[in-house]
């Protein structure tokens, strides 16, 4: 690959059709905008798309997205670790926005899924108002509140997050069978 590791939005904007876009979000996520033409591979499924990865690569340069840049930083690490040469897009789906360029919907999404940021903050603020409410009763339910915000700390500390990871897990946010394959399968068409 030619391409410097990090695109800006307006290096994208002016490549885009020369690219093959991964978006390595959630499901859910790449239903709320993607960009035009990107393809949804979850960061949990990089592994088994390598092949597809691999092939397309071999025909053209790579660009992978995430929501902010840090899952699409992970998956081109492991895309490099396979010998296969990516970029990615510098502040993400976030900054394409921010840049004045468009998202596409799916068509058939008949609501608007949650991003990962917003399950996250949900599922915090409920365990914390959950570990205080629980406090009145027995003083030691507060330590799921501290539980939660040292993990939050953890979490900015690291650009890491392991709710994330887990709540990527739930049927929601899975990747349907026949949505991955279309994908690969446009990946080994290209």
């Amino acid at each position: 690959m030619t391409t410097p590791h990090t695109l800006s939005a307006h290096q994208v904007h002016a490549r885009l059709h020369e690219l093959t876009v991964l978006d390595v979000r959630t499901p859910g996520e790449y239903a709320a905008g993607h960009l035009p033409g990107a393809l949804n591979i979850p960061l949990d499924q990089i592994s088994r798309a390598l092949p597809a990865i691999r092939h397309a690569a071999g025909r053209g340069d790579i660009l992978v997205v995430c929501a902010s840049g840090a899952r699409s930083d992970s998956a081109r690490g492991t895309l490099a670790e396979h010998g296969i040469d990516t970029a990615t897009l510098a502040g993400g789906t976030g900054a394409w926005a921010a840049s004045g360029h468009g998202l596409r919907h799916p068509e058939r999404a008949s609501r608007a899924p949650w991003g990962m940021e917003r399950q996250v903050r949900l599922t915090a603020g409920a365990l914390v108002l959950t570990g205080l409410g629980l406090g009145l009763v027995h003083p030691a339910f507060r330590l799921v509140s501290a539980a939660v915000a040292g993990g939050l700390a953890y979490s900015a500390l690291t650009d890491s997050c392991g709710m994330a990871a887990v709540l990527a897990k739930l049927p929601h946010n899975r990747p349907r069978r026949g949505d991955l394959d279309a994908a690969l399968a446009a990946l080994l068409s290209r």
